[in-house]
């Protein structure tokens, strides 16, 4: 079998759960994509998604749906998505072997 494209901690499928039990109904799961920006050239992007494109890749784990825009597809191949509360604040945290930099305040990447 191949590697998933992304993998849930289960934390991250914990949260994404908890997060799906209070948005509208017709929301299907939620949709990682990278875009251009941030000090080191690239993002990650997640939002709910209420219709799977035609080309996304659908990941079911845990219980969770994930749809991968498919041009972020090479950037997240054999990604563990997390997620990480501190005292201060609390986010999902995507540990990417691809990344070859990475910005100090950790929301942009870059691979070469």
């Amino acid at each position: 079998m191949m590697n998933p494209i992304i993998k849930l901690s289960d934390n991250a499928a914990a949260r994404i759960k908890e997060i799906m039990s209070n948005a509208e109904n017709e929301s299907l799961g939620v949709r990682v994509s990278v875009k251009t920006g941030g000090c080191a050239g690239m993002s990650y992007v997640m939002e709910y998604t209420k219709e799977a494109n035609p080309n996304d890749e659908v990941i079911e784990d845990k219980g969770v749906r994930v749809f991968v825009d498919p041009a972020a597809v090479m950037y997240l191949l054999g990604t563990e998505m997390d997620y990480k509360q501190e005292e201060m604040s609390s986010a999902f945290v995507f540990n990417n072997p691809n990344e070859t930099e990475r910005c100090g305040c950790g929301e942009s990447f870059k691979i070469d």
